[in-house]
């Protein structure tokens, strides 16, 4: 029998698909050519997603356009303000019925990896102090999962890595 958890999780393809069509609805990018607004996000997201650059990642990807391309189809964009509200809203627009209306307690799992050494400014915000154990009291505090309590969504597969 698969359990609710096993039934709420997404795939990949799941997750990617999801993005784009959100994206779709919200943010209107002019294209032409072999460039249509689908491919283009496909690749922001792909690129983003990696950390990767758009070059790298049109590279990788089969048949789609080239980065300059994809750079000249960015290039149209010059009203950032209006960007960012529309990606705003298309945020907005994908947050549960429940949340919408006030705030949500959550619980949080971390994974506690002793640290060792005096943190750089770059790795203070990472870094947690607890109970003394490995010799240490400060450990990288890394997000293994979290949940709604009283609720029958859970968050999964949400690790961070540092």
């Amino acid at each position: 029998m698969i359990s609710l958890s096993e039934k709420l999780a997404l795939t990949d393809s799941e997750t990617l698909d999801e993005v784009l069509e959100c994206l779709s609805e919200n943010i209107s990018i002019e294209t032409q050519g072999a460039c249509d607004q689908k491919t283009l996000f496909e690749i922001l997201v792909k690129a983003a997603s990696s950390q990767d650059s758009i070059e790298n990642t049109a590279k990788i990807l089969k048949k789609i356009p080239t980065a300059n391309d994809i750079r000249y189809h960015l290039d149209k964009i010059n009203n950032f303000e209006e960007l960012e509200a529309k990606i705003n809203q298309a945020l907005k627009s994908r947050i549960p019925t429940g949340i919408i209306k006030g705030c949500l307690k959550i619980a949080i799992d971390l994974n506690l990896i002793p640290y060792y050494g005096k943190p750089t400014n770059e790795e203070l915000p990472y870094i947690y102090r607890s109970q003394a154990k490995s010799g240490t009291c400060s450990f990288y505090a890394k997000l293994a999962g979290g949940s709604f309590p009283r609720q029958t969504l859970r968050l999964r597969y949400l690790i961070c890595s540092y």
